[in-house]
């Protein structure tokens, strides 16, 4: 039976050292534009619909088109868009029905 040489391993590069090891945590990166800084519209909204929904629970979405129709019939455009906007960002198709209702009641 032959003999074969097997040289020795340096244990710091051993696969069992480097499974081992503790890997460097990274830090999760801000790859918004605008930075951390940033508070335009949207995110304001999606703060607004977050909110919304702890406060509301899962008929969030319901309670949002509720009042975005009330500020329609009341006449106040820009709360009627709030509104809208914050339902979409809860349920999209329930916010586009709401739209399409509103619009259909507009033009009638």
């Amino acid at each position: 039976m032959p003999i074969h040489f097997a040289a020795a391993r340096c244990a710091s590069r051993s696969p069992v050292a480097r499974a081992l090891a503790r890997k460097a945590v990274r830090r999760a990166a801000n790859d918004n534009p605008g930075g951390a800084g940033e508070c335009g519209l949207e995110a304001r909204v999606l703060s607004a619909a977050l909110r919304h929904f702890a406060a509301h629970g899962l008929r969030a979405a319901e309670e949002a088109a509720l009042l975005a129709e009330r500020a329609f019939r009341s006449g106040e455009a820009d709360t009627c868009r709030w509104w809208t906007e914050v339902c979409h960002k809860l349920d999209r198709k329930l916010a586009l029905d709401l739209k399409r209702r509103m619009t259909l009641q507009d033009v009638g």
